[in-house]
């Protein structure tokens, strides 16, 4: 069985990052994150980071906003407005308006088959992030085993 990547950027210095994409022959990072130009986001922050996992990780780069909560949902999670499960109800609406199970197959079925994707958000551990949810997706779709790096 194949499997589908995550990782997150925060709390990782570039080399332990750049590594763990590498050492895992990574070969294609979906960016899931809705804002990826945040000056926070420091080795992460595009167009830079395209250009970093090119040279340091010899990956591609995608950023897929479909992917993407709601701005509204993630500003009143991070103010505080709802809690985790309130975001996840509203993250899991937001998929299925998306389309998101067709989606996937439409535009990823042929991407999975030659590329081994790893998907990125900068949340430290999988635990309150909405790419274990996208992993998830992607592993109902493609039978795939989740590895969070």
């Amino acid at each position: 069985m194949d499997n589908i990547y995550t990782i997150g950027f925060t709390k990782k210095d570039a080399k332990t990052f750049f590594e763990l994409l590498k050492s895992n022959g990574i070969t294609l990072v979906v960016d899931v994150r809705l804002n990826n130009t945040s000056q926070l986001a420091g080795f992460s922050k595009y167009p830079d980071f395209k250009y970093f996992l090119l040279k340091c990780a010899h990956c591609n780069y995608k950023s897929d906003k479909l992917f993407s909560p709601e701005e509204s949902t993630l500003y009143d999670y991070k103010k505080k407005k709802i809690d985790w499960g309130e975001y996840v109800i509203q993250f899991n609406e937001t998929m299925k308006k998306r389309n998101i199970y067709q989606y996937i197959e439409k535009y990823y079925s042929e991407v999975i088959k030659k590329e081994k994707i790893c998907l990125l958000c900068s949340e430290e551990t999988p635990q309150y992030c909405h790419r274990r949810f996208i992993a998830n997706f992607f592993s109902e779709i493609f039978n795939l085993n989740i590895v969070h790096l």
